[in-house]
């Protein structure tokens, strides 16, 4: 008996980490950005000269119960006591696996039908490059992919970003992300 339930305890054991490691292969890569990022990534005023394309992103391995996607870029680094949003996308529909370059300029429409991008910390919709104080060292640049567990944010272009992280966080079944630098 002790040892059909000890078989039974490591099977389900098993299983369970099966599971676990399935999830923890979600992935976030790009073919547009690296360890550093490029003046195509740099934002286009307040000082900086880049031309403001969000990169191409793609992602693989989401977890199971996936039911739609957001996308973020932070600057914890900025001089501002609350970090930097560059770009918040979310109800991307969970068939979507992939971002096409300039997918964050809202004028263009390149996103995925139905998905919304609301407000940044430079105070508009759509992808915000960086564009750090000069003299400071090296920010960091976190792109993030969320998985969750809802269809659908009830939010609008206008919801300011710490509600929709709220949101993200509160409806995050994974995420996993890319950490870019860029000086000037």
């Amino acid at each position: 008996m002790l040892k059909r339930v000890l078989s039974g305890v490591i099977g389900l054991s098993a299983l369970c980490s099966l599971n676990v490691m399935a999830e923890s292969n979600f992935t976030l890569f790009s073919n547009e950005i690296g360890g550093q990022l490029s003046s195509k990534q740099v934002f286009s005023g307040f000082g900086c000269t880049g031309d403001n394309i969000s990169p191409a992103l793609n992602w693989k391995d989401a977890p199971a119960g996936t039911k739609s996607f957001a996308v973020t870029v932070y600057d914890p680094d900025a001089p501002t006591g609350a970090g930097w949003w560059h770009w918040l996308m979310v109800n991307i529909p969970a068939d979507t696996t992939s971002l096409v370059s300039d997918a964050g300029n809202p004028a263009k429409d390149l996103a995925p039908k139905g998905s919304i991008q609301t407000v940044t910390s430079y105070g508009q919709a759509g992808f915000g490059g960086a564009c750090p104080p000069k003299g400071d060292s090296a920010h960091r640049y976190i792109f993030t992919v969320y998985a969750l567990k809802t269809d659908k944010l009830d939010v609008n272009a206008q919801n300011q970003p710490a509600l929709i992280g709220y949101m993200l966080n509160a409806n995050a079944l994974a995420k996993a992300s890319i950490i870019s630098y860029y000086q000037r």
